[in-house]
């Protein structure tokens, strides 16, 4: 089933997720939704706040992206916790489908060590590094209550008012289900 994506100024989006146990209701329901409304929205990751949930939990599907490693990266997050970034920090311009038509460059650690549980509840410690730590780092702000707003600099935040506030009353073009909170 398709969800509606929270849009920019939904107060769940700016909630720390809670961690979730094996018998949280509907899981692997849950899980199916979050994929069918992250492909349906053309996304690469999609985090349980932005369908409205305050949990832990975030699905990347990486494989449009040539360059990506592993190839074909594919994974849900459960409880995620990174341990460790490092590198030198480099930009990309960035998206988000709670912030539709809205991209600027964010400057992230290009490599990463993650632990998390998959949709099984099977712990891992797993490493990545360029476009899948930079995803999983987007997503993961998500659960921790950031957006990649958050990282630009305020004097560009602050030109982008104006279009963030259109997005909280829904005057923006999209293409998928989503829910405004000032609408």
């Amino acid at each position: 089933m398709i969800l509606p994506i929270y849009a920019y100024g939904s107060p769940v989006l700016r909630k720390v997720g809670q961690d979730i146990t094996p018998d949280y209701p509907g899981l692997k329901e849950l899980i199916d939704n979050m994929y069918e409304t992250m492909y349906e929205s053309d996304g690469i990751g999609l985090a349980a706040p932005q369908i409205g949930l305050p949990i832990r939990l975030f699905v990347i599907d990486g494989s449009p992206i040539e360059d990506i490693e592993p190839k074909g990266f594919k994974q849900t997050f459960i409880n995620a916790r990174i341990v460790e970034e490092w590198g030198e920090p480099w930009k990309y311009e960035e998206g988000c489908l709670s912030i539709p038509n809205i991209r600027e460059s964010v400057s992230r650690m290009p490599e990463l060590t993650i632990r998390f549980m998959d949709e099984n509840f099977k712990e891992h410690e797993k490493t990545y590094k360029g476009m899948a730590a930079r995803i999983i780092q987007h997503e993961y702000d998500h659960i921790e209550g950031k957006l990649f707003v958050d990282h630009i600099n305020p004097l560009k935040r602050n030109l982008l008012k104006g279009k963030l506030n259109n997005i909280s009353i829904g005057k923006v073009e999209h293409h998928y289900k989503m829910r405004f909170p000032k609408k």
